[in-house]
C-alpha cells in the first residue's frame, strides 16, 4: 500500500525549471518601462508568491501602484509568447510521474503561476499525467493560503489523510501545513537546503527516486 494515494505538486522549481523565462519576461517589462533589469539570482529569490508579487519585488522601491499595474500587464503580454523558450522538466520528473501513476497515485498541480500558463505547461510537458491542474485566478486565494489545495483535493475526491503536498520552497511548506497535509520538499528547485532549514520541512527529497520512495514507500 502506498504511503499516499494523492500527490499535489507545485510547478515552478518542483517539476519545471522556469526561472530563466520568468527572468526574461520580468526584465522585458522592467526595461520597457525604463526600470533596471534584475539578475537570475535576484529573480530566484523573488519567485514563489505569484507573478504580481514577482513584479512588485522586481520593480524599483517606491514604484507607484499604477506603474506596477502596467509592468504586470507587460509581463503577461511577453510571457504568453515566451513561457516555453527555456522552460524544461527537471531531470527524472517525467519518468517519476509515470511511475507514480502506475503505482496508483493520482496527481495534481497547484501553482501560484497564472492559470492559463499552468494548464498550458502541464499539457506541453506532461500530457495526460495530471488529473487536476490549478493556477492563479482572481476568485481563489494564492498559496500559502490553503484554498487552491482545497480545490484540488475536492476535484480529486481525495482523502486528506492520504494526500501529500510536494514543493520546493518555504511557501510550499507553509501551504501544506495550512491545508493540513504532510509535505515533501525537493532540494533541486529555487531554494537551497540552507534557505529551507528555518522552516523545518519534515521530508526532503534530493532526486526523483527519493521522491518516489517518499510518496510510495517503495524504492
Amino acid at each position: 500500500m502506498n504511503r499516499y494515494d494523492y500527490a499535489i505538486f507545485d510547478l515552478d522549481g518542483t517539476i519545471l525549471y522556469t526561472l530563466e523565462d520568468l527572468k526574461n519576461s520580468l526584465n522585458y517589462a522592467l526595461e520597457s518601462h525604463g526600470c533596471p533589469a534584475r539578475t537570475l539570482e535576484e529573480v530566484r529569490r523573488f519567485v514563489g508568491n505569484g507573478v504580481r508579487k514577482l513584479v512588485e519585488r522586481g520593480a524599483p522601491a517606491g514604484t507607484d501602484p499604477a506603474e506596477l499595474d502596467r509592468l504586470y500587464e507587460t509581463f503577461h503580454q511577453h510571457y504568453k509568447s515566451h513561457d516555453l523558450d527555456t522552460t524544461r522538466p527537471y531531470e527524472g520528473v517525467p519518468e517519476l510521474l509515470s511511475r507514480l501513476r502506475k503505482a496508483g497515485v493520482r496527481l495534481a498541480v497547484v501553482s501560484n503561476k497564472v492559470d492559463y500558463a499552468v494548464k498550458a505547461l502541464c499539457e506541453r510537458f506532461f500530457p495526460g499525467q495530471f488529473d487536476v491542474a490549478i493556477g492563479e485566478t482572481p476568485d481563489v486565494a494564492k498559496k500559502p493560503a490553503p484554498d487552491m489545495v482545497e480545490k484540488a483535493l475536492a476535484a480529486l475526491g481525495a482523502d486528506r489523510g492520504r494526500a501529500v503536498y510536494i514543493g520546493d520552497s518555504e511557501v510550499d511548506v507553509q501551504t501544506a501545513r495550512n491545508a493540513g497535509l504532510s509535505e515533501i520538499i525537493v532540494t533541486w528547485g529555487f531554494r537551497s537546503r540552507e534557505e529551507l532549514a528555518p522552516y523545518g520541512p519534515k521530508v526532503l527529497a534530493a532526486d526523483a527516486d527519493a521522491l518516489y520512495e517518499a510518496v510510495t514507500g517503495e524504492r
